[in-house]
């Protein structure tokens, strides 16, 4: 059926061929509508020549037939002046020739920028590398389009445009060749994607670019998300210089390192509003693969991009890591927490990094009387806001994000509200396990000297924010917390104290987890300290080390790489053990194998020595469980002939309870199931035992083999 009249004008006056497809770009329409009207001139010309060689009547199909592709390109030259006089002689493609010779309306408007117009007049772009740009365009505008270039391309499988269509379709071949390769500046910026292959590889235009070329003033897409700057935050000078020094052409990546929490977000958006720029994000689903497109709409767009470290992330240890469209004008922000994690980026436009500071006390302070407005009229709330700025190194968000779970309370906040609050957002991960507190102060059995040196800590605990910020000792001491080691034999009480410790101070209590803290692998035992007290500093909680010996060893002479990382662990130890805000426990039964540095980074060394008979007599009190009847014990004889620690005492009584408690068993402990349990745990310790020792009951042991 042949159209009407009307029919066949809509059709020539149609940007594409599906109705309606367009963009809202003049230009791009122009040049869409040129590809339209040469693919359909191109079609009245195969019907021409395929129906004759095919004998079908030319209308009686809708697309002229496939023919056999190597005929098709040897008649190339045999039908090139037929085609020519076709273009001229018939009256549909001449009329099509006709609307392809109508020049572009000039219009002395600036376009929009990123849009196809904008693209064309910036880069410049010559007449036919606009139209192989629009080509490239024409299917993600047109979903008809496909089978007519399928058609043109002799091949129903290829339904994507080529380099070798556009050659068709032009006036004049040579001038595909003369304008496009593979560093063509459209396909360096990431606007046009050729891959190699030559003349018959699909050209395409990825999505997100499309949108922005064909639609001018597109909002931002959805896989990618603006960045609001924080009016009152400044950009810091030396980055702020290098994003305005990024406006002359060329590619800037500029790294913004700082700890966990630091808004690192904010200061870059301060540093692109400075050089008059929106920043952008790719969304949080992002991959490494999507980043080559989200890129060129950020330069279309005229933003800076935002990117984590964790983005970039290696895929293998020696990975060096690259990114997308080097040539593309475009300032990238790359946040990271540590130097490190910027090494396997291997590109010319790395900058050196900005340093972006933590909050300080003050800063601290100030924002947590703006979460908590009644602090302004109560003093003793501002003095809790005061202690909470000291204990937790929050930022400014998590800030204001607890100030408004505080508010909702609908009452005013004690100290255990806010600390509540404040410690929700614990997160150790797997490098250490919460303790919870079993014990208290009252319960250590401990010699005088140790018992003050124990107060001593729990005074400097209570008196730190004070002597810190009242006092004026923080800037001189780097507002560093304290750091104690207990040492001694086992079973002594270290455990315990610490434990005790917790519970008075009202700290969470976490034991460091040395299977997950050191690693074989050079640098990773490093990394795993660094995420722990980075996490413990801004949390306010306690850390123990048991057996720190095994972390904080004498450096050795170096006779090999691995005696020389070795130190580097325990040189990065003392360092951050002095930076660490909090307080950190650390116990040992092997003090001489400590190295010196740590014990002069050391606020209180308190040695627990074996109890002397006092204080295993009171040990030997408190261990028998509150409902078990030990009246049948003579407890000063046991503190007096048997020298164990306390830990051992414990065991003692728990060894008699196990086998004291058989079923229907009166809840007593006697004199006969301690001192097997005594004789047990001597034979565990491996230590020599007489029958002296055991006194009037040295027949209970002798019964099972003279000791």
């Amino acid at each position: 059926m042949t159209p009407t009249g009307d029919a066949r004008s809509d059709a020539l006056a149609a940007i594409a061929f599906m109705p309606g497809a367009a963009g809202t770009d003049a230009i791009a329409n122009y040049w869409l509508r040129q590809v339209t009207l040469r693919l359909r001139r191109e079609v009245c010309w195969l019907w021409r020549e395929r129906g004759s060689l095919a004998g079908v009547e030319a209308g009686s199909a809708l697309l002229p037939p496939f023919v056999d592709r190597a005929a098709g390109s040897l008649d190339l030259t045999r039908y090139h002046r037929d085609k020519q006089a076709f273009f001229t002689s018939d009256p549909t493609a001449s009329h099509l020739t006709g609307l392809i010779e109508e020049p572009l309306e000039e219009n002395r408007a600036l376009p929009e920028r990123g849009s196809f117009g904008w693209i064309a007049r910036s880069l410049p772009l010559e007449p036919v590398e606009q139209f192989v740009l629009a080509t490239a365009l024409l299917p993600i505008v047109d979903s008809a389009a496909g089978s007519v270039v399928a058609t043109c391309l002799n091949d129903a499988a290829r339904t994507e445009p080529t380099l070798a269509l556009v050659q068709r379709l032009w006036d004049d071949p040579a001038d595909v060749l003369a304008r496009f390769d593979a560093g063509h500046v459209l396909v360096r910026y990431g606007v046009l994607l050729m891959p190699a292959g030559g003349w018959d590889t699909p050209l395409s235009v990825p999505p997100l670019v499309a949108r922005t070329l064909l639609f001018s003033g597109a909002e931002l897409p959805s896989a990618m998300q603006a960045i609001t700057p924080d009016p009152t935050r400044e950009a810091p000078a030396v980055a702020a210089a290098r994003v305005i020094a990024g406006r002359d052409g060329t590619r800037r990546i500029v790294p913004l390192l700082g700890a966990a929490g630091t808004p690192l977000t904010d200061v870059a958006a301060a540093c692109a509003r400075s050089a008059h720029r929106s920043l952008v994000a790719p969304a949080s689903s992002t991959r490494r693969e999507d980043l080559a497109p989200m890129l060129t709409t950020a330069w279309l767009r005229g933003d800076a991009v935002y990117l984590t470290d964790g983005l970039l992330a290696r895929r293998g240890h020696d990975e060096v890591v690259e990114l997308p469209l080097p040539s593309l004008p475009v300032t990238i922000f790359i946040g990271a927490r540590d130097r490190a994690e910027l090494k396997h980026l291997a590109d010319a436009a790395l900058v050196p990094p900005i340093v972006v500071a933590p909050l300080g006390y003050a800063e601290r302070l100030a924002c947590w009387r703006r979460a908590v407005p009644a602090a302004e009229t109560d003093a003793a709330l501002d003095g809790l806001l005061a202690e909470v700025a000291r204990r937790f190194r929050l930022e400014r968000d998590a800030i204001a994000r607890l100030g408004a779970e505080i508010a909702a309370l609908g009452r005013r906040p004690d100290l255990d509200d806010l600390l509540n609050a404040c410690r929700g957002d614990i997160d150790l991960g797997s490098l250490a396990q919460e303790v919870i507190p079993r014990f208290t102060l009252d319960e250590l059995m401990l010699p005088p000297a140790q018992t003050r040196q124990i107060d001593e800590i729990v005074a400097a605990m209570t008196n730190l924010t004070r002597v810190h910020y009242d006092w004026g000792t923080a800037r001189a001491w780097n507002e560093g917390g304290l750091a104690a080691l207990f040492a001694g034999p086992p079973g002594t009480g270290k455990t315990m104290a610490a434990e005790a410790l917790a519970n008075t101070l009202q700290l969470p209590l976490y034991r460091i987890d040395l299977s997950q803290v050191v690693n074989k692998y050079i640098g990773e035992t490093e990394k795993n300290l660094r995420r722990l007290f980075d996490a413990a500093d801004a949390s306010d909680v306690m850390l123990f080390f048991d057996e720190a010996d095994a972390l904080f060893g004498k450096r050795t002479e170096v006779k090999d790489a691995h005696d020389r990382y070795a130190n580097l662990e325990v040189s990065y130890l003392l360092e951050r053990m002095e930076r660490f805000k909090g307080l950190a426990i650390l116990a040992t039964n092997r003090k001489k194998d400590l190295d010196e540095a740590f014990l002069r980074r050391l606020r209180f060394v308190v040695d627990f020595p074996l109890p002397g008979v006092p204080e295993r007599l009171r040990i030997w009190q408190s261990v028998i469980p509150p409902g078990v009847d030990a009246s049948p014990l003579d407890l000063p004889f046991l503190a007096q002939r048997f020298a164990l620690a306390g830990g051992h005492i414990r065991a003692v009584v728990f060894h008699a309870c196990l086998q004291s408690g058989g079923h229907g068993a009166a809840r007593v402990l006697t004199m006969p199931a301690v001192i097997r349990a005594v004789r047990r745990e001597f034979d565990k310790l491996d230590r020599a035992i007489s029958l002296d020792q055991f006194g009037p009951y040295a027949a209970l042991v002798t019964k099972e083999g003279t000791p």
